[in-house]
């Protein structure tokens, strides 16, 4: 919990992914902790989450804390695939648009997915109609797709990412590429943040990162696998504020938080942040 309270104090919008809590006590007391975290005295997160998504087996919440009055929370929905509901997406995209008044583009959209290993290259090429779908319904082509997108290693590579539109479309950033380690032990490039031309007006140039926590805190990896912290590390990448530098961070990991204080929450991932 400490460690976890620790990375999400870093951001000012953090999306955690795969959240198993049914009855949302999970969430809430990880808010609190967050809250109650001498790492950001005097802040006030909030959160927005989805319902529980995927197989009947295996259900998992999408989860946005964001910071209090830095962030205000717009409006949200789960994409529906019209095809069939889990069709092509074994857990639907959730998406929610946000506004800030201390950021260059003051009004934008997240849309977070975790894509299933065997399906990421057939999920990550349907994310280009989940942003159709988001430009059509609220306007806006602010747009930040961030997650586990597993995009990486044997499941996207090669001729692979030919399939994808995100990928060979024109109006598309990744700003975490095939070059970033976003995983602990394989090294391997999963976590994605990908934002569109128009976001990409309000991105601070050359500032996509992964942020390494267990340089941060000091751990080894025998320490992360114990403390079940995660196999993931977070990546972020800098907003341009109105009247000042300030860092912006979408960061995307996948923290084990299934240990005593948090029990439920298998992966936290998917992290986005401001910074004053």
């Amino acid at each position: 919990m400490n460690y976890i309270s620790r990375i999400v104090c870093r951001y000012d919008i953090i999306l955690i992914q795969e959240v198993r809590d049914p009855d949302e006590s999970v969430i809430e007391r990880l808010k609190k902790a967050v809250n109650n975290c001498p790492a950001c005295p005097g802040s006030s997160y909030n959160c927005i989450y989805s319902e529980p998504l995927g197989p009947n087996n295996h259900k998992e919440r999408y989860v946005f804390l964001y910071r209090e009055p830095m962030v205000s929370m717009v409006g949200s929905y789960t994409y529906d695939d019209p095809h069939c509901f889990y069709d092509v997406f074994s857990r639907p995209p959730f998406i929610v648009e946000f506004s800030s008044e201390h950021t260059v583009v003051e009004k934008f959209v997240l849309i977070a997915q975790h894509t299933t290993p065997r399906k990421a290259v057939k999920q990550i090429d349907a994310l280009y109609d989940v942003v159709t779908d988001v430009k059509n319904r609220w306007n806006n082509n602010n747009i930040v797709l961030l997650g586990d997108f597993n995009a990486g290693g044997e499941y996207v590579s090669g001729t692979k990412w030919e399939k994808i539109r995100l990928s060979k479309r024109n109006g598309f950033n990744w700003l975490i590429t095939d070059d970033h380690k976003t995983t602990v032990i394989t090294g391997l490039p999963y976590d994605r943040i990908v934002v569109t031309d128009d976001m990409m007006k309000g991105v601070k140039p050359r500032s996509a990162e992964v942020y390494n926590f267990m340089s941060a805190f000091g751990l080894t990896e025998q320490q992360i696998l114990i403390c079940l912290l995660s196999n993931h590390y977070p990546v972020e990448v800098t907003l341009i504020e109105k009247d000042r530098t300030a860092k912006t961070v979408a960061k995307t990991s996948t923290v084990n938080c299934d240990n005593e204080d948090l029990v439920g929450v298998q992966h936290a991932a998917t992290m986005t942040r401001w910074i004053n």
